[in-house]
């Protein structure tokens, strides 16, 4: 088993195969373990890594998750045969492990090895082994945050030590070229960092390529002023002198091999004279020497070879921010020969701007010139025919109409021999295809392309090692400051809480955010809030969103025109979705088709960027793309959201099941319901709290649709059956949708459902310190089930009630609602709620002194939680089992059902319990005679 962070973050198994770690997170948890390899992990540390941002309320329960996931995945492929364990200590967790098996540590190793060595020949062989280990950025995949990005960037400079190592040891065998070989990527890459760019000039020069060297001391002097507004530290001026005393050497030879020539620039000790700013005129001078834009061949050289092209469009007026996607430009254009860039995302999201924009930025660096072609590939014009962007490239290059080649396999010939060897800038825009692009690609290693298009292109990273970047959308600053940009600041100063919500009905989408601010500057007498309020209209949003032959949805429609099928009848079907959040089973119940189907054509629609996938068979579907997408069949709606809502009642079913094993499900499927044919599984409770929590928008905006549907039997089921994170995250704003599932329960006129929204909407209010409220829902709640006939309902609105009644000092009633729920749980076979029952009755005997009692009831209780039980309800029966125990002097039995109750909560990661726990043994050997009576307040409010 190796564990690999050099890169992608991975595991693979003796045999190469890699485990299916999961999502990003996942791989984030495990490489802040690897990066603390043997040592404890704090879980606000983890939290830390996971959330670069404010962590959600049910972070730790995501977190528990994807730990039990991992432990899983190691557990599945044997990974304790190999000493392998990740361990559970406290609030910490420790991936313990052989360090050999990391590639991080073997790569340290390595360079400890060097070290130690003075065979140049051994160093060589050994680091080139090593930085073979690398592939790609350290910890690649994972979250950007802080506890990552320090070990990331500290493996990095060993990285960048390792290649100066590879290149010093090089030096030392003679082979100067292989030298400046490994450095000149580097040097590129990382164009401020000066003792690497020393290193490289002083190798070329040794490789006989002085000129070479030359050029790069004046490209780095430049970057310095230009980016950091400093000058050239010791090591790189150091460095050009030694260069420019070669060079003085050399001109010298010259001179007396041709007389009359001026030697000059060197003084008596054959030290050149003048600084680095002194010499501007001969580094350009060398420039223009070596450039193809003045050089002439002897007898073949053409007019076209003295043209420098200047094709781009004017600079993007209002242009904002885009910082990190500039820097990936930056970094990916400089990093290999005739670097080719795909800028991809969906209509509207801005990547003609961000590339025309950078294109200007960068435009001194391409001093050979720049061709730009709009290839139409998403316009309402036919797409440019690349015969005709090639003659039209080859007379910016300066190639005469009569001297043009006729056949299109001589154009592109001409065109690849007339960017060789120059410094050219091509940017392809709007492209359909990889196929259009291809003939397009200059010859010249010197040359970068940059190409936008709403697909993908995975062809041409796949054939011509495209370097693909995402343009996603804007951030809500970002949003906020286009706005502002079109707009004029006051606007948006006056009202910045309207501005943000336009920007958030916007989706962040450039395009929707000029229309947007069109409208408002065309029409002064709107303000910024009346316009957001309209635009939440979801009815009519896309409509405000159009100007003239500009919009959302003329964009959308262009890229929907080019859609294959499955996709485009996919697409059709999508408008009823509730949220954001889309998988492949959700799909196949909207489009009734098979989920093979509808996998294809979600990744069909992902590659036109009409989706964003975020994990296997998982992707975001943006609001204005749905509301595209509803605005395209109307009348096939009904049927669609009535599909999609059973799938939700089928899925939330598994949830249930998974979340409290062994428990009875509250509902059956609705009458007419249409089986899914396919529901998202849930490995366990932790998984499955996770999705509930992770759907919880989309579960809201299902409720929210079968309402105005009229479909109120399907709205409170869905309502219902989250019952497993209510009782969770039971102070998180529950109670406005229990109050709509149970006004739907009673249009639906079904007396079992309104018993248990009852029942779980007063134990809501309860928690909330809301006693009348919750009483009188309480009240009500057994009744109803009576009425309906629901035993389990009956069982569990009794429990809820007396829960109530003890919380408010009511010490007569709760006994007998309690023995009356376990009697009717116990005759009707419900081992889960008669489990609660007992769990119930020990705590309430306990508070009204009854030990002996309390612990029979706590040890039937135990009796009948079998390990299929959630493991939170086991440690609650122990913890008040030994809290019964103690109070009747049994304390060694106290003692040890306290333990495992602290040890089961450890193993299943239930802090509170385990805590609860703790405490108890605290007080048995504090006052061993003092019982202190303890429940979980996250297992009673059940439906």
């Amino acid at each position: 088993m190796q564990f690999r962070v050099l890169g992608p973050v991975s595991v693979t198994t003796a045999n190469g195969t890699p485990l299916p770690l999961g999502p990003a997170k996942r791989r984030s948890l495990l490489a802040v373990l690897l990066a603390h390899a043997n040592a404890p992990v704090g879980v606000e540390r983890l939290t830390e890594a996971l959330w670069d941002e404010e962590p959600p309320k049910h972070a730790r329960t995501v977190l528990q998750g994807h730990v039990s996931r991992l432990r899983a995945v190691l557990a599945q492929h044997d990974a304790a045969a190999h000493g392998v364990e990740l361990l559970t200590q406290g609030a910490a967790y420790r991936l313990c492990l052989p360090e050999a098996l990391v590639d991080a540590h073997r790569f340290e190793e390595s360079l400890q090895l060097v070290r130690r060595s003075a065979d140049p020949a051994e160093a060589v062989a050994v680091l080139r082994e090593a930085l073979g280990l690398w592939q790609g950025p350290a910890f690649a995949g994972t979250v950007h945050s802080a506890p990552l990005e320090a070990p990331a960037h500290a493996l990095e400079e060993l990285r960048l030590s390792a290649v100066e190592a590879l290149a010093r040891a090089y030096g030392r065998l003679g082979d100067h070229g292989a030298a400046a070989s490994v450095l000149h990527a580097e040097a590129t890459a990382h164009p401020l960092r000066e003792p690497l760019v020393a290193q490289l000039m002083l190798a070329l020069a040794r490789a006989g390529r002085q000129a070479d060297a030359l050029d790069f001391f004046h490209r780095t002097r430049k970057l310095l002023a230009d980016e950091i507004g400093v000058d050239p530290a010791p090591v790189l001026t150091d460095a050009y002198r030694t260069l420019l005393r070669t060079d003085a050497d050399a001109a010298a030879d010259d001179d007396a091999a041709e007389p009359g020539t001026d030697a000059g620039a060197e003084t008596d000790t054959g030290t050149a004279v003048g600084t680095p700013a002194d010499v501007d005129d001969r580094a350009d001078n060398e420039t223009a020497a070596r450039s193809p834009t003045v050089r002439r061949s002897h007898g073949t050289a053409m007019a076209a070879e003295a043209v420098t092209p200047q094709l781009l469009p004017r600079r993007p007026r209002g242009f904002i921010a885009r910082q990190d996607e500039l820097a990936v430009l930056d970094r990916v254009t400089s990093a290999f020969p005739g670097p080719l860039v795909t800028l991809t995302g969906t209509a509207g999201v801005g990547k003609t701007a961000l590339a025309v924009h950078w294109s200007h930025r960068r435009r001194a660096d391409f001093p050979d010139g720049t061709l730009f072609a709009d290839l139409c590939g998403f316009s309402p014009t036919p797409a440019r025919d690349t015969v005709a962007v090639l003659r039209e490239f080859l007379l910016a290059l300066g190639v005469p109409v009569e001297r043009m080649p006729g056949s299109p396999a001589a154009l592109g010939a001409r065109y690849r021999e007339l960017t060789t060897g120059r410094r050219l800038l091509v940017v392809l825009d709007n492209a359909a295809d990889s196929e259009q692009i291809r003939p397009l690609l200059p010859g010249g290693d010197d040359c970068v392309t940059l190409v936008t298009s709403r697909e993908r292109l995975d062809g041409l990273v796949a054939t011509d090692a495209a370097r693909p970047v995402t343009v996603g959308t804007l951030p809500a600053a970002d949003s906020t400051a286009l706005l502002a940009a079109v707009l004029g600041p006051e606007s948006v100063a006056a009202e910045p809480e309207a501005a943000a919500r336009l920007a958030v009905l916007c989706d962040g989408l450039p395009l929707a955010l000029r229309v947007a601010a069109a409208r408002l500057a065309t029409r002064p007498h709107r303000g910024l809030a009346s316009f957001a309020g309209e635009l939440a209209d979801e009815q009519h949003r896309l409509d405000l969103l159009e100007a003239e032959d500009t919009g959302v949805a003329a964009a959308l429609g262009l890229s929907l025109r080019h859609l294959p099928e499955p996709a485009r009848g996919l697409f059709h079907h999508l408008g009823p979705h509730t949220g954001a959040t889309l998988d492949t089973a959700a799909a196949a119940a909207l489009a009734d088709c098979p989920p093979p189907q509808a996998a294809l054509a979600l990744d069909q629609l992902a590659a036109a960027q009409l989706v964003v996938e975020t994990g296997p068979r998982s992707y975001v579907l943006h609001d204005l793309v749905r509301l595209f997408a509803r605005s395209l069949a109307p009348g096939h709606e009904p049927a669609g959201l009535l599909r999609l809502l059973d799938h939700w009642v089928q899925t939330l079913l598994g949830a249930c099941a998974a979340a409290e094993p062994g428990g009875e499900p509250c509902c059956a499927l609705p009458a007419g319901a249409r089986r899914s044919a396919e529901i998202r599984p849930f490995a366990d409770r932790t998984a499955a709290l996770a999705w509930y929590s992770a759907e919880r928008g989309t579960l809201r905006a299902a409720v929210e649709s079968a309402v105005a549907a009229g479909l109120h039997d399907r709205a409170w089921r869905i309502v219902l059956l989250q019952w497993p994170l209510i009782v969770w995250q039971v102070r998180d704003g529950w109670v406005p949708l229990l109050e709509q599932g149970l006004t739907s329960a009673e249009l639906d006129g079904d007396p079992g459902a309104q018993s248990r929204a009852s029942a779980l909407l007063g134990w809501v209010l309860s928690e909330e310190g809301r006693p009348e409220e919750a009483l009188t829902r309480l009240e009500r709640a057994p009744d109803l089930a009576v009425r309906a006939g629901d035993v389990a309902g009956e069982a569990v609105a009794r429990i809820n009630l007396a829960v109530a009644l003890m919380r408010h000092g009511d010490h007569e009633r709760p006994g007998a609602l309690l023995a009356e729920a376990l009697a009717l749980a116990e005759r009707a076979g419900l081992t889960e709620t008669a489990t609660l029952a007992h769990q119930h009755l020990a705590q309430h005997l306990l508070s009204v002194g009854l030990a002996a009692e309390a612990a029979d009831h706590a040890a039937h209780g135990l009796a009948l939680a079998a390990p299929v039980l959630a493991a939170p309800r086991r440690v609650v029966l122990r913890t008040l089992h030994g809290e019964a125990l103690a109070a009747v002097g049994r304390t060694g039995e106290a003692v040890r059902q306290l333990r495992e109750a602290i040890r089961e909560a450890r193993a299943n990661a239930y802090e509170e319990g385990e805590v609860a726990a703790r405490a108890a043994l605290d007080g048995i050997r504090a006052t061993p005679r003092r019982i202190a009576a303890g429940a979980s307040s996250g297992t009673s409010g059940r439906t």
